[in-house]
């Protein structure tokens, strides 16, 4: 399995910027959802990385074939 991280930053403006790596497809909003509406829940904007393309299907099909799941 892969390390899934969630960085918080708050800026000296009070702005708070989210960055979320190892978390495949759309899963990364959920990761953060309960998290953003702790802070309040007012998304300027949001900026996807390449993992948000990527599916998590392929990465449970690897670990099977690996032996694990």
């Amino acid at each position: 399995m892969e390390l899934q991280e969630i960085d918080v930053f708050i800026e000296k403006n009070g702005q708070v910027r989210i960055e979320v790596r190892g978390v495949k497809g759309s899963h990364c909003l959920a990761e953060t959802g309960e998290l953003e509406k702790t802070l309040g829940g007012g998304i300027l904007s949001r900026e996807m990385t390449p993992e948000a393309s990527e599916t998590a299907d392929a990465d449970a099909e690897n670990e099977e074939q690996q032996g694990g799941g």
